[in-house]
């Protein structure tokens, strides 16, 4: 019978803590497969998946790899823990002309051959069995793994398909992501994610400066993310009305960090207003002058009750676009449809900003009020 045998990683780690953390996996597993039928089971250090239907096994597969705090898995062949069954289903292995390695696991001690003693056994009836292939211990062709577990079952497989890892979404509190629209900052929601932090997403736009299709194109990021962060809770906010107030009364090398306060103002409140424990943006230090260091420490001033997250802190471009190539979001990440960031964009933006001549510059404007009206006008999405 073909079953999918899970492997978690870091959840080894959590000590008396650990039973807090698979909980969440496998509530969220059952949650990625929801649309299956299928039999599920834990048994130390495994969970199994089998009665499934074979013609749904890609599909399956293709949600489990996208779980945090899976490490990998594999599909096997279950059979009885029994000799003479595993070393029939291993002999069906075709080795034909290729070196090969047997890794035996015994997790169930009450079997009668010890891991190794058993693993050259069996690597003895192959070669038997195909004269023209040969043991190779360091770089075999083939890996013929069998995972003795203690449910008295044992698992034959030759795959180890590499899952996302990290921990189990929902274990380590809930964030609201700035989702721009560009690259960077639907990598640091997966990123985030991948530490275990569920997320809702903020994004601000600025009709008829920026079109329908820039907010249907951070609509479409969003619901791409859902595969890997699950449901996601979008906040439309209109930022029109404050880029014209900035752009009509403030010194424009300042334009960009002022606006940035100000969503920082707003994305706070929505945050409190929504139980989130921290607000995450997608800003790599140096990389435009609004993420250098002086000017991430005058935006995130404003911010009093919870911290910023800023997952991609240490990553270049490459590393980044690299990321989004591998979570399928860069197609859409760079659709030509210009953000609110680029609305009114100063020829000269400030990259060393005072917090003084911020402050100061915000006295020009009526922060509370604006504020109040961007909140009053915000537009709810839910995406799954």
């Amino acid at each position: 019978m073909k079953s999918i045998l899970l492997r978690f990683g870091e959840l080894y780690l959590k000590g008396n803590n650990r039973y807090i953390f698979e909980n969440k996996l496998i509530e969220n597993i059952k949650f990625s497969l929801k649309s299956f039928t299928y039999k599920f089971e834990k048994t130390f250090g495994r969970y199994i998946i089998s009665n499934y239907s074979q013609s749904e096994e890609f599909e399956i597969i293709k949600k489990l790899k996208n779980v945090f705090g899976l490490h990998s898995l594999s599909i096997a062949e279950e059979v009885d823990s029994i000799e003479e069954d595993i070393v029939k289903e291993v002999l069906k292995i075709n080795v034909a002309n290729k070196s090969f390695k047997v890794f035996v696991k015994r997790a169930d001690k009450n079997f009668n051959k010890s891991s190794m003693v058993f693993a050259s056994e069996l690597g003895e009836k192959l070669l038997k069995k195909n004269s023209s292939s040969k043991v190779d211990l360091y770089n075999p062709q083939v890996e013929i793994h069998i995972d003795i577990r203690m449910n008295g079952k044992s698992y034959i497989f030759t795959n180890n398909i590499k899952c996302q890892g990290g921990l189990p979404l929902g274990t380590s509190g809930k964030g609201l992501l700035l989702l721009s629209g560009g690259i960077d900052s639907p990598v640091a929601g997966y990123l985030i994610g991948k530490r275990g932090m569920k997320i809702e997403a903020i994004h601000f736009h600025s009709y008829p400066y920026t079109s329908e299709q820039a907010k249907d194109k951070v609509i479409q990021l969003a619901k791409r993310l859902t595969s890997y962060l699950g449901e996601i809770k979008l906040h439309i906010v209109s930022f029109t009305k404050v880029q014209e107030e900035i752009h009509k009364n403030c010194l424009s090398e300042y334009m960009i960090t002022i606006m940035r306060r100000i969503m920082m103002r707003i994305a706070e409140q929505i945050a409190e207003q929504n139980s989130l424990q921290a607000v995450i943006t997608g800003e790599s230090l140096g990389q435009v002058a609004s993420q250098t260091i002086e000017s991430m420490m005058v935006t995130g001033n404003v911010l009093k009750h919870i911290p910023i997250l800023r997952p991609c802190i240490a990553m270049d471009k490459e590393d980044i676009i690299k990321v989004s190539n591998e979570i399928d979001t860069y197609d859409i990440s760079i659709l030509p449809y210009e953000d609110c960031c680029t609305v009114f964009l100063p020829k000269n933006p400030i990259i060393k900003p005072s917090l003084e001549r911020c402050e100061k510059e915000e006295k020009k404007l009526n922060l509370e009020e604006l504020v109040l009206d961007c909140l009053k006008n915000e537009e709810i999405i839910i995406l799954n």
